[in-house]
């Protein structure tokens, strides 16, 4: 197949990012850094999670957040949500998107939302049946697809049946997260032909960590199979508070590079994107991991030079 002319870019860095790192960022920066992704051309950003802050106390401040940030009309503004309580203060702020998550591993499962994976979906369609009736669409998330930290090679057929009954609930679009970074393209091409067999490839996204450097060359493989959705997160911020030794996604500002060098549309300034990571970054007094970001930063990048 060859490859898509334009591909959406999910952005989950003040999330999937912000969730795992030590630093607590103040409110209103969390909201300066959200404004300032919304300013890069994105039309997707996932802002917040509505999750008990006994789990996650860096998203304490979620309902504060996402009222707080300019909204562009033109930008698609989710929040994960875990159960119907999450629900219940995503309809409070009028999320008009939300994003569910489950596992394809029942002791990532366990460990993560503390239900096996079929209790999950019990609650999912509670989700989802609620959800409906305010106009608001649901995404899924599925971790773990390429391999999880306790039970190790996860079965591509489990996936792909965990997809299609996704899709089922009422899903409209489902992210594939690997979610501990040990995927290499040709797992991951087998992940997307099994699972493209159940679910349109439309609607699939792929969610890579970049844990062994793989995720740039995993995307170029799914991408080559039809696949037009990535998520990433700006700087390469983000990990998983239940997975140890998962590193961050792949950075929003690379997955951006690759896309130009394949003539791949995506709306996105890579220049305003690579400052906002370096916004973020100095916040939690790190360096940035986008090695674009790094290029922008000292000077040695033309946005115009011909890749």
């Amino acid at each position: 197949m060859s490859l898509p002319s334009r591909v959406k870019i999910v952005e989950v860095g003040p999330r999937d990012g912000l969730q795992n790192e030590a630093l607590t960022i103040p409110t209103e920066q969390k909201i300066e850094f959200i404004d300032q992704l919304s300013n890069t051309g994105l039309s997707a950003i996932e802002v917040t999670s509505f999750v008990s802050p006994k789990w996650i106390p860096q998203l304490a401040d979620s309902i504060d957040v996402f009222n707080g940030i300019k909204k562009n009309p033109d930008i698609s503004y989710s929040t994960l949500v875990p159960n119907l309580t999450g629900l219940e203060r995503a309809i409070e702020v009028g999320a008009k998107e939300i994003a569910i998550f489950g596992a394809a591993s029942e002791t990532f499962s366990q460990k993560n939302i503390n239900c096996s994976i079929a209790e999950s979906f019990k609650r999912f369609e509670e989700v989802i049946t609620h959800a409906k009736p305010h106009g608001i669409k649901v995404r899924g998330y599925i971790s773990c697809v390429l391999g999880c930290p306790f039970e190790g090679e996860i079965a591509p057929e489990k996936v792909a049946s965990l997809a299609k009954d996704l899709i089922q609930l009422g899903c409209y679009e489902i992210s594939l997260g690997d979610t501990i970074g040990v995927g290499t393209p040709f797992k991951a091409k087998r992940l997307i032909e099994l699972t493209a067999k159940e679910v349109p490839i439309q609607q699939l996204a792929v969610h890579f960590h970049d844990t062994y450097g793989q995720a740039i060359a995993n995307i170029f493989a799914v991408l080559k199979q039809g696949i037009s959705i990535v998520d990433s997160s700006v700087a390469g911020l983000g990990g998983c508070p239940y997975a140890k030794g998962a590193t961050g996604n792949v950075a929003t500002e690379d997955v951006i590079y690759l896309l130009q060098g394949l003539n791949i549309e995506t709306g996105i300034d890579i220049v305003k994107l690579a400052q906002t990571g370096i916004f973020i970054s100095s916040l939690l007094n790190r360096n940035t991991q986008s090695k674009v970001a790094r290029a922008i930063a000292a000077k040695d990048f033309n946005s115009k030079q011909k890749l």
